[in-house]
């Protein structure tokens, strides 16, 4: 390709992003003033929608799908505005790692991080506790009881030999509120592990094998926070609670149709074959008698066996969809 029609192209390009930069930062920048005209949105005194969306702007700019095509170019602009609104909404930034854009087919969805939800409970419920989270083992002395629908740890007593990455059975997190009053929420790995599969490396990253505690304690803590942020009963919270109420579940649908779609690239082949009979000794021998006569028949027989339809079976085969197919 000449440097003059590579120039062309990068110019085709930019001006693409550009376009599309107008089309949704626009939007979503006229849309969260009109939140804030009708004190439906509160930000935090340090938090600016503008600089977030310029950030997010240009983190968006590296972003790519499973195929490592540009998530601008992928994503429907319906998507990519609803995206930069919500994370607007939450009054989060790429830059402090508070959450990220998944790329699911044509549609970009943003998605908080544990330090997004950690830093918003923190946010509306004025508390200057952090969340704590912590490991149960299969050897620890462990009891709880649930008073009222709530997760009371009444004995947790872990010895340095228990702790072990393969023998995790739980873990819980504790949320302290401004009036020192204590909230637990309870997970076991199970449930921890059904968690991860909802990401897109299905518990499968290396910090999920190789750290399997920690990511347990920042899932539990993110669920924790989660709770604690729907069931506030703070009336400014309402359009936050929406927005998260229907990100999740746009989540995971998103997540329901990238398997679907995975699963599609598989197909069954019924694969059809001729069953071949095994000759005894006995049937051998019964050849070695045969008469002329039967001997002089044979020529016919087999081509009366051939006009024949041989004996067959059917096998399933899953072949992957790749070249070729």
């Amino acid at each position: 390709m000449s440097n003059t029609a590579t120039a062309e192209k990068t110019t085709n390009q930019s001006n693409v992003i550009a376009l599309v930069k107008k089309d949704t930062v626009d939007i979503v920048a006229a849309k969260v003033r009109e939140f804030q005209e009708r004190g439906e949105l509160h930000f935090p005194p340090n938090y600016s929608p503008e600089n977030a969306m310029k950030a997010a702007w240009l983190k968006l700019q590296e972003v790519t799908d499973k195929n490592e095509n540009p998530a601008l170019k992928v994503c429907t602009r319906d998507s990519i505005a609803n995206a930069l609104l919500r994370m607007v909404v939450y009054g989060l930034t790429p830059l402090k790692d508070q959450g990220y854009f998944i790329v699911y087919g044509n549609k970009l969805l943003w998605q908080n991080s544990y330090f997004g939800n950690t830093a918003l409970w923190k946010r509306v419920t004025k508390s200057d506790h952090d969340p704590v989270a912590v490991i149960v083992y299969a050897d620890d002395e462990f009891e709880y009881e649930i008073v009222d629908g709530e997760y009371h740890v009444t004995k947790h007593k872990q010895a340095l030999k228990n702790i072990d990455d393969s023998k995790i059975v739980a873990a819980y997190a504790i949320l302290t509120y401004p009036d020192g009053s204590k909230k637990t929420t309870l997970m076991t790995i199970d449930q921890i592990r059904k968690a991860w599969e909802q990401g897109q490396t299905k518990g499968k990253s290396p910090a999920h094998t190789n750290f399997p505690a920690e990511m347990a304690k920042k899932t539990v803590i993110n669920r924790a926070c989660k709770i604690g942020i729907k069931t506030s009963d703070d009336s400014s919270l309402k359009l936050i609670k929406e927005v998260m109420k229907a990100n999740e579940e746009e989540l995971a649908e998103a997540a329901i149709e990238a398997e679907i779609e995975e699963n599609a690239n598989q197909e069954l082949i019924d694969v059809e074959y001729e069953v071949a009979e095994e000759e005894t000794p006995a049937a051998e021998e019964t050849k070695e008698e045969q008469t002329k006569e039967e001997i002089a028949e044979k020529p016919k027989q087999e081509k009366q066996k051939q006009k024949q339809k041989p004996q067959q079976g059917k096998q399933q085969t899953v072949f992957e969809e790749g070249p070729g197919f």
